[in-house]
This record gives structure tokens, C-alpha cells and sequence, in this order.
């Protein structure tokens, strides 16, 4: 049967494996330009059409990251019970973890494609169809979250006004906020690089002028309250899991676009400054209006621990900033859908998940409880997280960073093939890394309510996010030791060029 147009073919070379036909996606050579649309989607990405720099990758987090979300993150995890200083610890340890995030962008440089295809390589085409229907699940939880904030604002704004917006307004709110924000993911990588670079220096300005009204305002000592340093670990986890850890799953769908050659430290420090620089300053500040007024635990009511001049401009702002965050969900969550088999270009399911995006936003607002949650959502998702990246990690560096981006991009055949598509280690490592993650859990203000027993037993700790990635991560290093460099020996290809030979 002759294969279709845009299909390369070949076989992977002799390994002690019988011989497996390998199918790979070619595509043209499309171009990188801001304000047309993207064409490239999970694909691999030619080097003449990588034109980012690490200074673009910098602002592009900082952009996302100045945000209203953050400094709510800030003001609940004081509001979990913690002392002012045992917050600041929180958020300082916490954010030291956007070094995940850094070290999950490398691969991205490296093959030209984006995360959810190099997690092929650990857990086999089909195997990887599992953890990226968890992380299109999380994507989805992130946009329906930054949807609902936008919605929440706007009502604020008419209650301001002494007005109300009832079901209807409520209704053609949401389908307003998301036709707004399909259009950047819609559009691609290039024109989110480069509106939230500019976004970022006009974020940076409206911080300063927040820090300037709150801080004056601001006791440490006026708040009596404290906690043990035990349950000052679920505040951590909120922590984690909104950001230096809640990010690794995009960090190469952004990534991609470095020329290979871009030195990998360079990527590093790129993406994990410009991610925790303004998720640090963010929570401090969002701790600090805390102090002010404890309304500021949800976004609507973070206006109250400024001057009331500042009502009109921050809410003004707080909706570009909340639909910059989100942009990176919805496109990441785009191409996740292709790397789990829909067969739809990267716009198409933008598409889709606009539409599933607009109509869960609407159950969760007409539900409520919309901040309970949440927090129970940031909770969660580290149960299958913390071990995906486990794995993610030490795969990469068993692979020394070395990838066959041919493999990645195929159909079926290749060196990731394997049973049938399956990598049984790696799934195997990632059930025994939720199991163990659940078994240190502490959810138990959240619904649904659950307390594990490692975390009954230490008067409410919560380290999920360690634990699942470490047992993920060991196991998989144990089961997989040998069998990966080896590997490196069949590779079909130049390792990571991100070329296809031509037909």
C-alpha cells in the first residue's frame, strides 16, 4: 500500500528487535511570524525557522507570570493558617523549583518539539497517551480557572458600579472572554512571544506601583496567627504546583523554537529566572495585602488592600494579565490533544478546546465554591505530576539529552516504538509515583476530601509532589538503567536535528 503524501518511511536499524517499518509526519517548511497563523504544530521544527533567543523565552514567562493569579497565591497561603513569616518561607522554597522548569525546557531546543512528544521517548507513542490526557486535563483546569477570574472581575466591576449581572450578562460574559482568548493561542508561538514580551514591562510598572500602596500599610506583627511547620508544607504544595512545577509540562512546547545550538545553560537560566523572578515578588506582595485586608484571597477582592483610585486601573489590567497566563494553557493544551492522536492541525484543536473550555467556565460559575477549587485543583495535579516529570527528568539524563527527533515524530516503528507502542517501565514508574503521591496527601479542606495516612501520621504535612516524583523517578531509573543507553545506539538519525530526509 503506498503511504500518503507527507509520510517519510524507513526501518529502524538492527538492535536484537526484529526490524519495525517506521512512519514519520514530514511537513514544509512554514515561517515564524508574529500575528499570522502558526501552521507547525507537535511536528518537528527545522532549524532555519528557530529564531528565538533566550531573552525571548525570559520575557515570554515574565509576561505570563506578572499576573493577578499570583499575587492570589501569595494571599492563600497565608490564608491556610501560616504566619506571615512562615508564608515567606513557603514562597521562597517553593519557588526554587522553577529550576524544574528550567531543566524541562532543555529537550525542547534539542529535538524541536514540543514536551508531550519528547515524553514519547520515556513512555512509547502510546504509552505517553496516558500522562498527556492527564496534562490536557490540567491545561483545561488552568484556562477554565484564569476564564472564571475574568468573569469574576467583570462582576465586580458592575457590582462597583451598583449594577448587577445577572444569568444572561453572566452568560455572554463567558462567551466573550473566551472568543477573546482563542485568539493568541490561535494564532501561535510567535505572536505570544512577542505580546507578552511587551505585556511584561507594562506589568512590571503596574507591580511597582501596587508594592508602593500596599507596603506601607503592611504589619507582620498585626497578624496573629501560626501553624506547624508540618502543615506549613500544604501551603508549599500550592506553592509548587502553581508554579515551578505546574509549568514543566509546557516548558518545551515554548522552548522549541531555540536553535539547537543555544547553550543549555542559557536555557536554563532563561526560563527558570524568568519564571520565578516575578512568581516570588508576586506571592510576596499578595502575602503582604494580606496583612492590609484578607479579602485579597480572591482576585475580586484584591482591590480592597490598595487606594480606591486604584479600583478602575487594577481591574482594567488584571484582564490582559489573566488572559496572558492563559494563553500559554490553551496552546499548550492544543498541542497536547495532537500528541494524544487527534487527528486535528494545533488551530483546530485550539478550536476544541475553546469550546469544552467555555462550557465547563460556565458550570463552574453557576456552581460556586469556584476558590475551594481551586485549591483543591492546585492539590491534585501534582498526584501525577511530581512523577511525570520524575520520569521526564531521568530519562533525559540517561539519554545524556541526546533524543532521535525522527523516532519522536513517528507514526509507529522507531527507536521509542518498543511493545507495541508501550514502555511498560515507565508506566509502571508512573502508577507506583501517584500511588505514593496520594499516600502523602493533604486535601482534606478541599472536595473531594481526602487525608492520606503518611499525612494523619504527621499532623497534617503534605509532600506529594516530592514523594511521587521520587519513587517515579527511582523506579524508572532502576527499571531502565541499561535498557535506555542502549537506545542511544539504534537511533535512526542524527540525534535531535529536527531534519527529515527528503522523499
Amino acid at each position: 500500500m503506498a503511504e500518503p503524501s507527507g509520510v517519510v518511511t524507513g526501518t529502524e536499524p538492527a538492535s536484537g528487535r526484529s526490524q519495525v517499518p517506521l512512519v514519520v509526519e514530514a511537513s514544509a517548511p512554514e515561517g515564524y511570524e508574529a500575528f499570522r497563523l502558526e501552521q507547525r504544530g507537535i511536528e518537528l521544527i527545522p532549524e532555519q525557522e528557530r529564531p528565538m533567543r533566550p531573552s525571548g523565552l525570559f520575557w515570554m514567562w515574565a509576561g505570563a507570570i506578572w499576573n493577578v493569579e499570583f499575587l492570589v497565591y501569595g494571599a492563600l497561603v497565608v490564608s491556610f493558617g501560616l504566619s506571615f513569616w512562615q508564608a515567606v518561607a513557603a514562597i521562597l522554597v517553593g519557588n526554587t523549583v522553577y529550576g524544574f522548569l528550567g531543566l524541562a525546557s532543555l529537550p525542547g531546543p534539542e529535538t524541536g518539539t514540543t514536551a508531550f512528544m519528547v515524553s514519547r521517548a520515556a513512555f512509547g507513542r502510546n504509552g505517553n497517551r496516558a500522562p498527556s490526557l492527564f496534562n490536557w486535563l490540567t491545561q483545561l483546569g488552568f484556562e477554565i480557572e484564569g476564564i472564571v477570574l475574568v468573569v469574576l472581575v467583570v462582576k465586580t466591576m458592575f457590582n462597583h458600579e451598583g449594577a448587577s449581572l445577572g444569568t444572561g450578562g453572566k452568560a455572554a460574559v463567558i462567551v466573550a472572554a473566551v472568543l477573546v482568548q482563542f485568539i493568541m493561542p490561535f494564532l501561535g508561538h510567535a505572536t505570544i512571544t512577542k505580546v507578552l514580551r511587551y505585556l511584561s514591562f507594562v506589568f512590571i510598572v503596574v507591580f511597582a506601583v501596587m508594592a508602593a500602596l500596599v507596603v506601607p500599610h503592611a504589619h507582620p506583627t498585626h497578624l496573629h496567627q501560626h501553624t506547624s511547620w508540618l502543615y506549613w508544607t500544604t501551603g508549599l504544595v500550592l506553592i509548587v504546583s502553581a508554579g515551578g512545577l505546574g509549568w514543566t509540562e509546557n516548558a518545551a512546547d515554548y522552548s522549541r523554537y531555540l536553535p539547537r545550538s543555544t547553550p543549555k545553560a542559557r536555557t536554563f537560566w532563561a526560563a527558570t529566572l524568568g519564571g520565578a523572578v516575578p512568581s516570588v515578588l508576586l506571592e510576596l506582595l499578595g502575602a503582604t495585602a494580606y496583612l492590609v485586608s484578607p479579602k485579597v484571597t480572591s482576585a475580586t477582592g484584591l482591590p480592597s488592600a490598595f487606594a480606591s483610585w486604584f479600583f478602575w486601573p487594577f481591574l482594567v489590567l488584571a484582564l490582559p494579565q489573566l488572559f496572558a497566563i492563559n494563553t500559554l494553557d490553551m496552546y499548550s493544551s492544543g498541542v497536547t490533544l495532537q500528541a494524544i492522536g487527534l487527528r486535528l492541525k494545533r488551530w483546530g484543536c485550539i478550536v476544541v478546546d475553546t469550546v469544552i473550555c467555555g462550557a465547563v467556565t460556565a458550570l463552574v460559575i453557576f456552581k460556586g465554591s469556584f476558590y475551594t477549587d481551586l485549591s483543591g485543583f492546585l492539590d491534585y495535579i501534582v498526584v501525577w505530576l511530581g512523577p511525570w516529570f520524575g520520569i521526564f527528568l531521568v530519562d533525559y539524563l540517561l539519554r545524556r539529552g541526546r533524543y532521535d527527533a525522527r523516532s519522536l515524530a513517528a507514526r509507529r516503528g522507531g527507536v521509542y516504538w518498543r511493545n507495541n507502542g508501550f514502555n511498560w517501565k515507565a508506566l509502571v514508574a508512573l502508577a507506583l509515583g501517584m500511588f505514593a503521591a496520594m499516600m502523602w496527601t493533604d486535601a482534606a479542606y478541599y472536595v473531594p476530601s481526602y487525608t492520606s495516612p503518611l499525612s494523619n501520621h504527621t499532623h497534617g504535612a503534605d509532600l506529594s509532589w516530592l514523594l511521587g516524583l521520587v519513587v517515579a523517578g527511582l523506579t524508572y531509573y532502576l527499571l531502565s538503567r541499561s535498557s535506555v543507553p542502549q537506545e542511544q545506539g539504534t537511533s535512526v538519525g542524527p540525534a535531535g536535528s529536527g531534519q527529515l530526509p527528503a522523499h
